[in-house]
């Protein structure tokens, strides 16, 4: 079984994927720390994110411990997978990644384009979304935890920008797939989010003996 979890950025989707994981037993994969991985390497080697031929020879050069940096949380890393996640052949290179973690034993992934692009047949597809001003005010609220000094109307502007980027992209850009199920997290806790997923999911993970 495979269940979609997209959305953008601090809506939510991560925490309640890896619940979700937990809960019925299945692999994780935050897709989006591909994208953050790719993007470090490429300012590692001091290019540019957005350069087609960098950022394609980072992808094919990730190795596993390129996801457990510590350096790929931030408005640096945030900017910089976003840059890389905008190349076709970068998107590409990893897909095949993606499609193959997911085929193996099952799994719940979260991104922005999973039930649109990476498992359009998914079985159980999640859109996870809030306002912009609480996305921005719950990363404002790591990072400080975190010890990053952050303001939050600068933390809002990243936010947005970082939608506007996500949202028109030419490839595979973050929109709902048809069949998902639409779960608004502005109000709720993680908690709350994770039994209201439950009630979204519940007669299509019934269907597959969940």
């Amino acid at each position: 079984m495979i269940i979609a979890v997209d959305g953008p950025a601090a809506a939510g989707k991560g925490t309640l994927a890896r619940r979700l994981a937990g809960t019925f037993g299945l692999p994780y994969l935050d897709t989006g720390l591909l994208y953050r991985a790719v993007g470090r390497r490429v300012l590692d080697a001091g290019a540019d994110p957005r350069d087609v031929p960098a950022a394609l020879a980072a992808a094919r050069a990730l190795q596993p411990a390129d996801f457990t940096r510590a350096d790929l949380r931030g408005p640096v890393a945030d900017m910089a997978a976003t840059a890389v996640a905008a190349i076709g052949d970068v998107r590409a290179e990893l897909l095949e990644f993606q499609r193959r973690f997911g085929r193996e034993h099952g799994a719940v992934l979260d991104g922005r384009d999973i039930g649109t692009v990476v498992f359009p047949t998914a079985e159980a597809k999640l859109f996870v979304t809030a306002s912009a001003e609480e996305r921005a005010r719950r990363r404002h609220a790591e990072l400080l935890a975190r010890g990053i000094t952050a303001d939050y109307a600068q933390v809002l502007s990243e936010v947005r920008d970082r939608d506007a980027q996500d949202e028109n992209r030419p490839v595979a850009p973050l929109r709902p797939a048809a069949d998902a199920m639409l779960l608004d997290t502005t109000h709720l806790d993680a908690d709350a989010a994770f039994t209201a997923a439950m009630a979204l999911l519940a007669a299509k993970l019934s269907s597959h003996g969940a």
